[in-house]
């Protein structure tokens, strides 16, 4: 073999290889938790999620009439929700406990029950 086919085989070998710790690892890792919530006059869908502390998840938040606010003070989540648009907010709840997800934007009469109850375990 000459040396340009040495060192390109070298490289092929090699690259070969990180491909593969690359896969290997990836496969190992956990999937991040998607969570798709709908938002509509005057309640979240579902109104309840389970999330788990220390592991991030993603919120594919959705509107189905109008613009709507999704405000979680403690895990710091404060985003609008615009109709048509998927808004996407990842989170890794630091704190177990039980919250509540609130629109903030009014959105009519029955804006004040608006309430989504988020339980993050240990």
């Amino acid at each position: 073999m000459r040396p340009t086919r040495k060192i390109a085989a070298t490289i092929g070998f090699v690259a070969g290889a990180a491909l593969c710790a690359f896969a290997v690892h990836a496969a190992n890792e956990p999937a991040l938790q998607v969570i798709k919530i709908n938002a509509s006059k005057f309640h979240f869908e579902p109104d309840h999620i389970t999330l788990h502390q220390g592991q991030p998840v993603t919120l594919e938040l959705t509107s189905s009439d109008a613009t709507h606010g999704f405000m979680i003070r403690t895990l710091k989540i404060d985003t609008d929700i615009k109709p048509g648009k998927v808004t996407d907010v990842t989170v890794t709840p630091a704190t177990a406990g039980n919250f509540v997800a609130i629109c903030d934007h009014y959105c009519g009469v029955g804006h004040g029950m608006m309430k989504l109850k988020v339980e993050v375990k240990p």
